[in-house]
């Protein structure tokens, strides 16, 4: 197995991590639970004072290709030794931050094979692993640390998400509920009941959950738009536009490059019949994410309203080329 770039990876592990589909999760708000930062532990890798010295010079400057070179260079002599199990979880973190999470994963689990990980590492496995689309190595993970440790909420909230990726929405309440319990500050997991609310047609339900998730994130440091975002879809659905607008723009505002929230937005504003307020919206959105399909096929819709054709087809190619591996059929722009 060979890494970008040419560099060194760990090789094989039989049977287990060769099968990764390299695919990235299906979640619409990615993995937000990363292992802890590597610097504050290189003291206790055992290398010698020139190695250490260098380590941290490449995490420091965030060269995790030396970084990672450097390491395996250290397991390679020993590569089933105590020292080389911790010299893997370390590496498994710069892995991890070099978002070589196929790499990260392999590095853990060697570790793992010779010492058992500790829970912190444990779960960040399980992230990488939902980064994977790998949904049941995360759910087995997960579980058993769930079992250990009952009142860490993390474990129950990440459950949720996987039950909720499979749309099985009552599992992934009472998960959501569970974390709830253990944690009632958890903004992110009323934010994720509300959507499986909505997606079981309970939309007052909805609306209070993610209502909960904003009060309870406002203060934050880094508030989240995506409570404002579901908010706003299913203010939309029950045609209270307004409402969704100014959602949206709360949305916009905390994170300007969200390409979903801008598309979402244009589609209000089309709702609203402000079709050119609506036009720069999904433009917006196509800008920020070139590869989101949606806000073509949105604008290939209002540009054939409005009687611009040529511009509508064009609009309409580019979604069907982006679509072109998995949604293969005609399209048409009319609603």
């Amino acid at each position: 197995m060979k890494l970008r770039g040419g560099r060194r990876s760990f090789g094989c592990v039989p049977g287990l991590l060769l099968v990764f589909l390299l695919t990235p999760s299906a979640w619409s708000q990615t993995p937000d639970d990363e292992p802890v930062r590597p610097l504050s532990s290189i003291a206790s890798l055992g290398l010698a004072g020139e190695q250490a010295s260098r380590l941290r010079q490449a995490v420091g400057a965030r060269d995790y290709a030396a970084a990672e070179r450097l390491l395996l260079n250290e397991i390679e002599p020993d590569p089933h030794s105590l020292r080389a199990a911790q010299l893997l979880a370390f590496a498994g973190r710069i892995y991890f931050l070099d978002q070589d999470y196929l790499n990260a994963a392999i590095a853990w689990k060697k570790s793992d094979a010779i010492v058992p990980l500790a829970p912190p590492l444990q779960f960040s496995l399980a992230m990488v692993y939902v980064r994977l689309a790998h949904r049941e190595w995360a759910q087995k993970t997960l579980l058993s640390l769930a079992a250990k440790d009952k009142h860490e909420a993390l474990y129950p909230y990440w459950l949720g998400r996987l039950e909720y990726d499979a749309q099985h929405y009552n599992a992934a309440i009472a998960y959501f509920r569970r974390a709830i319990v253990l944690d009632s500050g958890m903004a992110r997991a009323y934010d994720n009941l509300g959507l499986c609310y909505f997606h079981q047609n309970e939309n007052e339900l909805a609306v209070e959950n993610y209502e909960k998730a904003i009060d309870l994130d406002r203060n934050s440091l880094h508030p989240s738009p995506w409570p404002y975002l579901n908010l706003a879809i299913t203010l939309q659905f029950l045609n209270r536009l307004n409402e969704a607008e100014a959602n949206l723009r709360r949305a916009v505002g905390l994170d300007p490059h969200l390409a979903q929230a801008h598309y979402q937005l244009g589609s209000v504003l089309e709702d609203l019949g402000r079709a050119e307020d609506a036009i720069a919206e999904l433009r917006e959105s196509a800008r920020l994410d070139p590869y989101y399909g949606e806000p073509h096929f949105a604008l290939a819709r209002i540009l054939h309203k409005l009687g611009k054709e040529q511009a509508a087809q064009d609009e309409l190619r580019t979604y069907r080329s982006l679509h072109a591996k998995t949604s293969p059929v005609a399209v048409s722009p009319d609603r």
